[in-house]
């Protein structure tokens, strides 16, 4: 009989959870407050949409060439797996490590922020972070009993946020009165160019939308990785572009773009004019929902970035241990507490903010590895191929080095932080090879 350390992950997981997957992982707060923030640098509601617009196709871009990926090399575990297999196991470490740490710090990041609104809407509730500490616990809990109950988590809570969601839109369209083409021109102080302001808004978009490669963490469960695979990828990207074009031209029917501009809330605001006093509630409600699916997904995917990197000996060998469920339960311990250190001591921003330039540079990785592996394996099967490639693929490249550069412009001090931490990766990857053979 096998021992658990060498029980494998279990493959069954399908199309529907794929799609919850993306929906859960990308929707959160993001959609109702990066609005307001890209109201306040652009002038127009054409600007205001254009700019949704590409950071939809940059996803889809990125979706197109992680299908290949992901179909060619069904394993669990995200970008490192596809990094470390075509650029080598320190390149798989950095991705892998960065990862992980800032899956982490966005489940704590989520569950504060859902328990401050929590708290607002019930104010008899305990403490932010002993409500956010709960909701981690609960949902480690549900996931220990496996992937199977972790699925049915995941799919219940996506279909929660997708509905509420879809009443607040269906709210607008209705109750809204204004044509979204006749907000015209408005009236913005900006200490910028529009070049610039550009730039920045569409940086906010692109985080807005980042968590759309969420299957890739799971293909090694995915019963039939070479059809959903690339079935969910499409299918929940084109689920959550839709959801977001239609919730911002669903906010400019009810009111002009300026009115949104600078609020930290935009959603807030439009379901004032909506209705009423009540507004203030009922999005914070939707808001919970949708943070509950974020915090599920983001504490299935962190245990099966270091799964994944113990098998290949980049982490403590005891990681690869594997329940009866399915669930790397090691894995998800160790992911949980580095989650609940966050919450406690509240380093999470700080993390975040140092571990943002490694999340488009993994992904500018995972577009190389492509290039690589169709030069050096022409031949392995794959199942689904990247349209349009390498043209497609190029594009996502310059457009993650522009984002990263931007990035870099906007945040020196946190990209010199960034900076120090790859510069001691590497006697840190040293000593775990060491120690690991």
């Amino acid at each position: 009989m096998l021992g658990p350390a060498r029980r494998n992950l279990l493959r069954v997981l399908g199309l529907t959870f794929g799609l919850a997957v993306i929906i859960g992982n990308t929707i959160g707060a993001g959609i109702f407050r990066t609005p307001g923030e890209i109201a306040s640098h652009l002038p127009t509601f054409w600007l205001f949409l254009s700019v949704w617009i590409i950071g939809g196709i940059y996803a889809l871009l990125g979706a197109n060439a992680l299908s290949e990926l992901g179909t060619m090399l069904p394993k669990s575990g995200g970008q490192y797996v596809f990094v470390r297999h075509a650029l080598g196991d320190y390149a798989g470490f950095i991705v892998g490590w960065s990862d992980w740490i800032s899956t982490c710090s966005t489940t704590a990041l989520v569950s504060i922020t859902l328990g401050e609104y929590a708290v607002i809407l019930m104010p008899s509730l305990p403490p932010v972070k002993v409500l956010a500490l709960a909701v981690v616990g609960i949902l480690t809990l549900v996931q220990w009993f496996g992937i199977r109950s972790a699925a049915r988590t995941q799919d219940f809570t996506s279909i929660l946020k997708a509905g509420a969601l879809l009443l607040l839109i269906v709210a607008c369209f209705v109750a809204g009165g204004r044509n979204p083409a006749s907000s015209g021109g408005i009236e913005i102080e900006r200490e910028t160019s529009l070049y610039v302001a550009f730039v920045f808004a569409l940086q906010a978009v692109i985080y807005t939308y980042d968590g759309w490669n969420a299957p890739t963490y799971f293909s090694g469960e995915v019963k039939n990785p070479g059809r959903d695979l690339p079935r969910a990828m499409f299918g929940g990207l084109g689920l959550v572009a839709a959801i977001y074009l239609l919730i911002n031209i669903g906010f400019m029917r009810v009111v002009p773009l300026g009115t949104i501009a600078g609020e930290k809330l935009a959603a807030a605001t439009v379901a004032r004019y909506l209705f009423g006093p009540s507004g203030d509630t009922i999005v914070r409600i939707v808001m919970v929902i949708a943070l509950l699916s974020a915090v599920n997904s983001n504490v299935l995917m962190a245990p099966r970035v270091i799964y994944a990197m113990a098998k290949d000996r980049l982490f403590w060998r005891a990681a690869t241990e594997v329940n009866e469920g399915g669930t790397p339960d090691i894995s998800l311990l160790i992911s949980s507490a580095i989650a609940f250190v966050f919450i406690i001591t509240g380093t999470f921003e700080t993390v975040m903010a140092k571990a943002a330039y490694f999340f488009v540079a993994n992904y500018a990785l995972s577009f190389i590895a492509l290039f690589v592996l169709r030069a050096r394996e022409p031949n392995a099967p794959r199942p689904f191929k990247a349209w349009g490639h390498p043209i497609t693929t190029a594009i996502a490249i310059v457009a993650s080095i522009a984002f990263l550069i931007g990035a870099v412009i906007g945040d020196p001090r946190n990209s010199i932080w960034a900076v120090a931490l790859l510069a001691v990766s590497f006697p840190i990857y040293r000593l775990i090879r060491r120690e690991q053979t």
